[in-house]
């Protein structure tokens, strides 16, 4: 989740709001790829979650990484809770899950060596203290009452909060783990057009990317868990957003959606001030309960844009969020996907056209069937499989007409990072067929060799 932001004035005019997010729209030669991943953190030996701190823990992953690796430490009071380098960052997720938030980069090449560099580097200081990470979508095996509780002010306001609105809340915060990717718009009907497409196939990712089969130790009926658990965590906040897709919509509809998102927090002075199930829109009179009187700045604003948790949302650039948490070679996989149906528009275009007579049950049939059954879903007579090849023929097009080479030239282009989604589509198996296979094959049953055989 997001670190706080900064460095923006008070908010004088209603229509700041928007043009916050209007900020965000820059010339097609300015779009950048921004790639983040999560994984989980465990002891080798017991197969434990790492603790905060101690001599096999997270603070330890993070201070090693500043140590040997020139990352600068971000402090929340007196706890090291990040690092950053080179416009990355590493911050912590509630349960110690570490993500890297990836530069904003030019091609998916330079995506990729950043993250098998974090990765080399996260593997190399593991090494030495004898812990591991594994991407997985889920937790496998561990339960609440198993996972530490990282030092932050923000996530011990929304910890009380969250079995007020849904009963998977908690589960999404300290046992799941995701890939997303940041994308630019030129625009606002550009913005308009690219998060109708990445709402509607939003589903594909998930599809295309489930792994989190797990629960609690057994098989939990889902190819995507941590989908399952993300629609039942807080229905102001997250969904399918079926107003996007209304005529009119734009960055002010954005705000006034957002606007009647309850709040968790207020940032200042390196604190968190409780603001739970509070109006910014009271916020914006002065008449917000924890801070009566006092008016916000552009800064709150785009911390409570960090609270909204739709499948994809636009802050000043748009997050696809759908996916599960994967091995080394699907991370750079995710952002391929969805630079070829977004950057290019006779792609984005052949996109729209495959989703813009999808109504909202049509969209919210493909998220659910998805986090059930994989590729193997089906809604009104397509399955996932026809809808997956036919996103993945548009993303290649798209990939192929950007024509950024890597290696020195030796790469035409990036479709190769799609290789292994097309296995998958190919195959018709996904992450968690595979480790249900294992499971239920060669595994009997026994969960604990997904450590030792998927971790990076």
């Amino acid at each position: 989740m997001s670190i706080p932001q900064s460095g923006g004035g008070p908010i004088e005019r209603y229509e700041q709001l928007a043009e916050y997010l209007a900020e965000g729209c820059k010339p097609k030669v300015q779009w950048r790829i921004g790639t983040e991943h999560e994984k989980f953190g465990y002891c080798k030996d017991t197969h434990k979650p790492l603790p905060y701190a101690g001599e096999r823990s997270i603070l330890a992953v993070l201070e090693g990484l500043r140590d040997l690796h020139g990352w600068h430490p971000i402090y929340e009071g007196e706890y090291l809770i990040g690092l950053e380098k080179d416009g990355a960052n590493i911050s912590l997720e509630p349960g110690g899950q570490l993500e890297l938030s990836g530069a904003p980069l030019e091609t998916i090449h330079q995506t990729c060596d950043e993250v098998n560099d974090h990765l080399r580097d996260v593997k190399d200081i593991s090494e030495m203290i004898g812990v591991g990470f594994i991407g997985l979508g889920a937790a496998p095996e561990w339960k609440h009452e198993d996972m530490p509780v990282m030092p932050k002010g923000r996530y011990k306001l929304m910890t009380s909060y969250m079995d007020k609105v849904g009963a998977l809340g908690k589960a999404m915060m300290y046992r799941t783990c995701t890939i997303q990717v940041n994308l630019d718009f030129g625009s606002e009907s550009d913005m308009v057009q690219k998060l109708r497409v990445g709402l509607a196939l939003q589903p594909v990712a998930t599809a295309l990317f489930a792994n989190s089969p797990f629960w609690k130790g057994k098989p939990n009926g889902h190819k995507s868990w941590r989908s399952r658990i993300w629609r039942d965590l807080d229905p102001a906040r997250t969904g399918m957003l079926p107003f996007v897709f209304e005529d009119g919509f734009g960055f002010e509809r954005w705000v006034d959606y957002a606007l009647d998102v309850p709040m968790y927090f207020v940032y200042r002075d390196g604190k968190y001030i409780d603001a739970l199930g509070q109006s910014f829109r009271d916020f914006m009179q002065g008449k917000l309960p924890a801070l009566p009187g006092e008016t916000p700045t552009l800064s709150d604003w785009a911390d409570h844009l960090t609270t909204v948790f739709p499948e994809a949302r636009i802050k000043q650039f748009i997050e696809m969020r759908g996916a599960d948490g994967g091995p080394w070679r699907r991370i750079c996989a995710l952002p391929a996907f969805w630079t070829g149906i977004l950057y290019d528009q006779s792609s984005l275009d052949a996109a729209w056209d495959l989703v813009k007579d999808w109504d909202a049950e049509t969209r919210e049939a493909w998220r659910v069937q998805a986090s059930i059954h994989g590729l193997q879903a089906q809604v009104g007579g397509m399955t996932m499989t026809e809808l997956a090849t036919r996103a993945l023929d548009i993303s290649r097009a798209g990939l192929k007409a950007r024509a950024r080479p890597g290696l020195g030239g030796m790469v035409a282009d990036e479709r190769h990072f799609l290789h292994a989604l097309e296995d998958s589509v190919e195959t018709g198996k996904t992450p968690a067929d595979e480790l249900l296979e294992k499971y239920h094959g060669e595994w009997n049953g026994d969960l604990s060799r997904i450590y030792e055989e998927y971790s990076y």
